[in-house]
């Protein structure tokens, strides 16, 4: 029994030092691809670059995340990947922010969204990490949202092509992404701390993806009541 005991305790502790590994990269290598998406913005907004090359960056940082990056996550190039996904995504960032800084109160909407955006995932990610709580239960709900999120994009830009004014359904998009992403990083801190993310590359893209839509939809938020 002593026995049985005795291995079952270094598995528990095996167990916890890997998941503070998992966490301590991950909350790092995430830190470090937001400032160097920060970095690619400044300049990007510096050379005023066009919304079309913003979504031309987008596009091409959804084929990395959707078909590079799975196949390298287990190795070093995943880190490669993962600061082109995301120099190209702060790049794209820099046309919007210039959109709403040219509005009158433009400063203040950003820096609300991004205090709002920093407020929302600090208190959460603290959250989970204080109470440990399992979060596993919001699968599902993330899973039908994601699927709702881009049909409701395609049927929003199919809408807009055709004149449609969609003002109203936007706005009420944008709330729903911040519902989402809030889950979305409950779900994937607590599976980093319960050992169901062991990958500290995929558990970056992730947070890093939830933190890029809050502050996206916040701004499409607080520039329509500013509006």
């Amino acid at each position: 029994m002593r026995e049985l005991y005795t291995q079952n305790a270094r598995a528990d502790i095996g167990s916890s030092i890997e998941v503070n590994k998992v966490l301590r990269n991950t909350y790092m290598l995430l830190a470090l691809t937001l400032a160097f998406s920060a970095v690619t913005a400044g300049i990007a907004m510096a050379i005023n670059m066009s919304h079309g090359m913003g979504l031309i960056m987008s596009v091409i940082a959804i084929v990395l995340v959707w078909f590079v990056l799975p196949k390298t996550a287990n190795s070093s190039a995943g880190l490669g990947v993962v600061f082109a996904f995301t120099g190209l995504i702060g790049a794209s960032l820099g046309p919007i922010v210039n959109h709403y800084l040219a509005m009158s109160n433009g400063g203040s909407i950003v820096l609300q969204a991004l205090g709002g955006t920093a407020v929302i995932f600090l208190g959460l990610s603290g959250y989970t990490l204080t109470t440990r709580k399992d979060f596993s239960f919001l699968r599902g709900f993330v899973a039908v949202g994601m699927m709702v999120m881009i049909a409701c994009m395609l049927l929003l830009i199919g809408a807009s092509l055709f004149g449609f004014d969609v003002s109203a359904l936007s706005l009420a998009f944008s709330a729903g992404i911040v519902l989402l992403m809030s889950a979305l990083i409950l779900f994937q801190t607590s599976a980093i701390i319960h050992g169901g993310e062991t990958n500290y590359i995929m558990a970056t893209t992730s947070l890093y993806l939830s933190i890029i839509n809050l502050f996206t939809s916040l701004l499409h938020l607080l520039g329509a009541s500013n509006e």
